[in-house]
């Protein structure tokens, strides 16, 4: 692309630009830790080389067609600065868990600004976790759903770091396709082979087979959310708060042990977190439904528009008041019905028909979408072994997509290096204490790991 390069936008990745409202922003907000001090001007080499060179669009901003017709487009921000998008910052003193939390609940409801690419980075120092963890940097990476979609964006950020043994300078990037095929891989692996539905010829099968029962029809048409303590409309500002790393080798263990794989216990365990916060607020505990992310994306080099390419499902979490068994059992039912069923080539096709429409339609249609849900929920398997970033070890990652309409609720699981952790981002006003939901995470998976143990025993 030369200077003056602009493109299309594609009519999916228009929606997003369109959905963007005060209330729910449509921005992927992305945590990562670090043992160590990670030093900007080598954050910006890599930042230059890696991403800037790579992907063009990141020096792009959106421009709106002249007329009211037409998509938007992607050109050339002839004022672009770097470091008006990447910005060092002290975490307040002593810099502990509050202080983080803080800083990224004030960032993460401030809108992106149009004029310029859609992205920031923020490093931020001083941090000294409360648990005596490793004290260190953390990058808080904001980039607006209308650039990709989230697992893109997973492997965008993931390119940036190298294996933890390399401690050398970080190196010119590879070429496109290494940070798709090579040994670093991100995936939203939820329901992650359901991407072999999504294909032209199958989508046509699947849209037929959906009529003949119309049991999917019914659930995206048709469905709706009972009252709770999860329900609002959402304000301005924003929550986020996140578990400590629990032991990944121990889920897995579980899930063995039960005949379940570690998505079963994972959501399981997302279930177990809203029944009891359902509780602790005084409401009966019903179950809920999450909507889903599905990378339909092919294997090999993310193109350098990037965009967007994923389909949604709607999720019910079992989240009703029962024991850890039959909410084990219950989740992998509705895992494996999901998996059986045509609902993401159905929403993949939807999705895409949206996007040709007229904004104002849009809104209304993915509003009435998104009623469906009480959040978005992703579960994302990160590199199993460590990365450092400009040279410094990287000891978690969290990143949630952003919800639409009046969602109150988003829940980001992420695994990364033989640690899983959990984080929520939610509406100020409507979960006051979202803290109780990571309790619940917490003391949920505890149960079904220990379950797991007594069926290993028994």
């Amino acid at each position: 692309m030369t200077a003056t390069a602009r493109h299309t936008m594609g009519a999916v990745d228009a929606i997003w630009l369109h959905m963007d409202r005060p209330e729910n922003l449509l921005v992927i907000d992305t945590l990562m830790w670090f043992e160590g001090t990670v030093r900007i001007d080598r954050l910006r080499a890599v930042v230059t080389e890696r991403l800037l060179d790579r992907f063009p669009v990141f020096r792009m901003r959106p421009a709106e067609p002249l007329l009211p017709v037409g998509p938007p487009r992607w050109v050339d921000d002839p004022g672009f600065d770097l470091d008006r998008h990447l910005v060092v910052r002290r975490l307040a003193a002593p810099g502990g868990d509050a202080a983080l939390r803080a800083f990224v609940e004030e960032h993460i409801s401030q809108p992106l600004d149009l004029a310029h690419p859609l992205w920031e980075v923020w490093l931020l120092h001083g941090y000294r976790p409360d648990d005596g963890g490793p004290a260190g940097s953390v990058v808080l990476a904001r980039i607006h759903h209308a650039v990709a979609d989230g697992i893109a964006l997973a492997h965008v950020l993931l390119s940036l770091t190298d294996p933890a043994d390399d401690a050398a300078p970080p190196p010119a990037p590879p070429p496109p396709d290494d940070g798709a095929r090579g040994p670093l891989r991100a995936a939203l692996h939820l329901f992650a082979d359901l991407a072999r539905l999504v294909r032209p010829e199958a989508a046509v099968d699947a849209l037929t087979l959906a009529w003949q029962t119309g049991q999917v029809v019914d659930k995206l048409l048709l469905g709706s959310l009972p009252r709770t303590p999860l329900s609002g409309t959402p304000g301005i500002a924003k929550r986020a708060v996140w578990s400590t790393p629990h032991d990944l080798a121990a889920v897995k263990a579980a899930g063995r042990a039960t005949g379940s794989t570690v998505n079963d216990i994972l959501m399981s365990a997302v279930g177990g977190a809203v029944a009891s916060y359902l509780v602790a607020r005084g409401a009966d505990p019903v179950d809920l439904t999450a909507m889903v992310p599905v990378n339909v994306r092919a294997e090999g080099p993310l193109p350098a528009e990037l965009g967007n390419r994923f389909a949604l499902v709607l999720f019910p979490l079992v989240s009703t008041d029962v024991d850890a068994r039959t909410r084990l059992d219950r989740t992998r039912e509705r895992m494996d019905a999901i998996k059986a069923s045509p609902e993401a080539a159905i929403t993949f096709g939807t999705i895409g028909a949206i996007g040709l429409t007229h904004p104002q339609v849009e809104r209304l249609l993915v509003d009435f979408f998104s009623a469906k849900a009480v959040g978005v929920l992703t579960n994302v398997v990160g590199p199993a072994d460590r990365r450092t970033l400009a040279g410094v070890p990287m000891t978690g990652v969290l990143g949630w997509v952003p919800q639409a309409a009046d969602q109150t609720l988003g829940v980001c699981v992420f695994s990364y290096a033989g640690t899983v952790r959990v984080g929520f981002r939610t509406d100020a006003a409507t979960v006051t204490d979202p803290e109780l939901l990571v309790a619940g995470f917490d003391a949920a998976l505890a149960e079904l790991v220990a379950l797991g143990g007594s069926a290993a025993r028994g």
